[in-house]
């Protein structure tokens, strides 16, 4: 562990990206949550900024013209070598949030890989954001592989800023997300004892400033920094906090027994996070996770504001925030990160149902593009939430995500169960299934215009694996037709009533349909 001196004064050598324009700084895990939010405030500050994606496309329109995009992942070690070349300083901001498979060796192997990389390139230091807790605790599993990861970044020999912290607090935080649906939706909780665990929550603006600021301290005081708001609380307490701001009393009632698992479930019933990451979270709360070594407020000018103040701003910006960043964006968060390199697949099975409606393309799209969410499928929404049920008791994400804005979609965001994979406005929509399936799962539709009226096409595709993914697709043959029918037909009326509120002008209403299945 890293224990040089804190202070940044004196004959400590400067850190190369103290001054914007003047070095290269590389930002991984820019779709997630606090990367997606720290991307902003170094375009800001004028810092020349290559961001590393596997998905390069869902980055490029959240980046200014001046940021570059370099493809690469840190589970593949040469397409590293690339993106950390005339890099200064790097920030680290990646890790895997599933708890299927051996998530801590993924973070291991990747950790590795970058910091040997990093190493190569003649980085001169690394800036990462772990988790709070005591190492002399045995620790989650999702906390010690946190740590685990900061000390396998240190083993290169590069200077490492660790900012171990602990709940974040902002609008699309997993963390406030919970706490803003429990309260929201349940004036009466019977709660497990994880409600009364202490943690010190900091504001995503605290921890931005944090990390913003440690690009200008020397580099040699690089270490590990542990951060915290200015309130030591319990959830419960945060729950309490909450509630003030929104003028809700909470009746909170402690119950003796409810295991993680029970209570993943239940969060993912109730909450946008769906159980697996539930988990996640509840495993790792019920460890004190407050500040033991105040060495950051002797080293930085950030001091962090309280609960109250954090859920406050949250709650203020929520509208701009929440739609430029939520906790689900980041890839990892579905935990899908399958590889699907040597499967065999059966036959593709294709689904396609066609639908002509008397309304023109803009007002046809508009409708597709406000799928999912509060606004639900079109048909059968009862159908989607069963599904959605029984894909959080197999660990899967459910259909609890919501999508980041109501009215339109990008490239990467997320809508309920589903990724948009492609997107073309006024024509075509793609999204990808982020179930638990036997198989790999798509929605698309089209939208043609064809003389005074509009074409839809809805696409279903699905490619099985084995014997299983065939099974499973035959078995929803008849909730299909109801599911697949209704959603095209539900489009075409809300088209109809888009066309008459903008004022459009109406032709007879004749609606044809042709299914194809293959």
């Amino acid at each position: 562990m890293n224990t040089s001196d804190t202070t940044g004064a004196g004959t400590s050598p400067v850190n190369p990206a103290a001054i914007p324009g003047t070095s290269l700084i590389l930002l991984t895990g820019a779709s997630g949550y606090i990367g997606g939010r720290l991307l902003p405030s170094l375009e800001e500050q004028g810092y020349r900024l290559r961001c590393l994606a596997r998905h390069p496309d869902i980055l490029r329109q959240k980046v200014s013209s001046t940021t570059e995009i370099v493809s690469g992942d840190v589970l593949d070690r040469p397409s590293l070598d690339n993106a950390l070349r005339g890099v200064d300083v790097a920030y680290y901001m990646v890790h895997s949030m599933s708890s299927t498979g051996s998530f801590e060796e993924t973070d291991r192997q990747a950790a590795r890989n970058f910091s040997e990389a990093a190493k190569a390139a003649g980085v001169k230091g690394l800036i990462y954001v772990g988790g709070l807790g005591s190492d002399e605790e045995e620790l989650s599993t999702h906390l010690r592989s946190r740590h685990e990861v900061g000390d396998i970044l240190r083993e290169s020999g590069l200077p490492v800023c660790e900012f171990r912290a602990s709940a974040v607090i902002g609008s699309g935080s997993a963390s406030f997300e919970l706490i803003r649906a429990l309260v929201e939706r349940l004036p009466i909780m019977l709660t497990p004892r994880w409600v009364k665990g202490k943690a010190q929550p900091i504001a995503i603006d605290d921890l931005l400033d944090y990390l913003m600021e440690a690009l200008r301290i020397p580099t040699s005081s690089y270490r590990i920094y542990e951060v915290g708001g200015a309130d030591e609380v319990s959830y419960a307490e945060m729950m309490r906090a909450y509630g003030r701001q929104r003028g809700l009393k909470p009746l909170i009632i402690p119950v003796p027994v409810l295991t993680p698992w029970l209570s993943a479930l239940w969060l993912g019933l109730i909450t946008p996070l769906y159980a697996r990451i539930g988990r996640a979270i509840i495993e790792s709360i019920v460890h004190v996770t407050v500040v033991r070594d105040n060495a950051a407020l002797t080293t930085f000018s950030v001091r962090p504001m309280g609960i109250d103040e954090a859920i406050r701003r949250a709650l203020a910006h929520e509208e701009t925030h929440f739609a430029a960043t939520r906790w689900s964006d980041s890839l990892s968060s579905s935990g899908t990160q399958k590889s699907w390199g040597g499967v065999r697949f059966g036959t593709r099975i294709v689904d396609s149902r066609a639908l002509t409606v008397e309304a023109p393309p803009e007002a046809v799209f508009r409708c597709i593009e406000r799928i999912g969410g509060d606004h639900g499928w079109y048909a059968c929404n009862w159908l989607w939430r069963v599904r959605g049920f029984i894909d959080l008791l197999q660990g899967g994400v459910g259909m609890g995500r919501g999508r980041p804005s109501s009215t339109t979609l990008r490239v990467g965001d997320t809508v309920d169960s589903f990724r948009v994979e492609a997107i073309e406005p006024n024509r075509h929509l793609r999204l990808k299934s982020e179930m638990n399936l036997p198989g790999r799962a798509w929605l698309e539709f089209e939208v043609t215009e064809a003389g005074a009226s509009t074409q839809i096409r809805q696409t279903a595709i699905f490619d099985p694996v084995g014997l299983t993914g065939q099974l499973y697709w035959y078995s929803l043959y008849v909730p299909h037709e109801f599911v697949f029918s209704g959603m095209l037909q539900g489009i075409a009326r809300a088209a109809l009533r888009e066309m008459r509120e903008l004022n459009m002008p109406q032709a007879p209403n004749k609606q044809t349909a042709t299914t194809q299945s293959g």
